[in-house]
């Protein structure tokens, strides 16, 4: 695993131990000899992640729209920056450069791009790891939610249990580690695809 795209916020969060848990992943990744690819600004759990990596000698890179170069601060100390035309160009670049996909807690933009990421995992366009980073129970509901969409049929059990979680960095990247992609049939009744039943 070379580098893992991580998605996280560009705010703190109300938690110091979200902040505790950036330092932490970036401390495991740079452990592993991984790189960090993230959003490339400078500010929130991104900067922190990324401030941590670089400070551990780590590899970092950012990728930022032009528009967002000044709003989201973007890090002129990484290792590479590259400033992009628009947010499909950016989460494009990000996930070509990346052997897999953590969630730390964000806001609606991190929802975006994990649900984009595994919306493309599902439909088998990559197969690549995806998990969160669940800090003290921050993704509980998401889960519970998606257990919800399987019960209701509307996802199936073995594309769910693709999104991994752990409460650890260490213990999320050594679930990455063992990763067997697999890929399953979206449709859960084939044959009845586009009926009403």
């Amino acid at each position: 695993m070379k580098s893992l795209c991580v998605y996280c916020g560009s705010s703190v969060g109300a938690s110091p131990d979200y902040a505790e848990a950036a330092g932490l992943l970036a401390k495991a990744m740079v452990d592993d000899n991984i790189g960090l690819v993230y959003g490339g600004g400078n500010v929130g759990l991104m900067g922190v992640i990324a401030d941590e990596v670089m400070r551990l000698g780590g590899e970092a890179t950012g990728v930022i729209p032009k528009a967002l170069m000044d709003k989201e601060v973007g890090h002129t100390g990484l290792t590479r920056l590259h400033i992009v035309k628009d947010m499909h160009e950016r989460k494009a670049m990000m996930a070509e450069l990346s052997s897999g996909f953590i969630a730390m807690p964000g806001g609606i933009g991190t929802l975006e791009e994990l649900f984009e990421v595994f919306t493309w995992s599902q439909l088998g366009f990559h197969d690549k790891p995806i998990g969160l980073l669940n800090v003290n129970g921050f993704y509980d509901g998401l889960i519970a939610f998606l257990r919800h969409v399987v019960d209701e049929r509307f996802l199936r059990a073995e594309q769910a249990s693709m999104l991994m979680h752990e409460t650890t960095p260490s213990a999320l990247i050594e679930q990455f580690k063992t990763f067997k992609p697999q890929y399953y049939d979206k449709l859960l009744d084939p044959a009845t695809a586009g009926k009403v039943i």
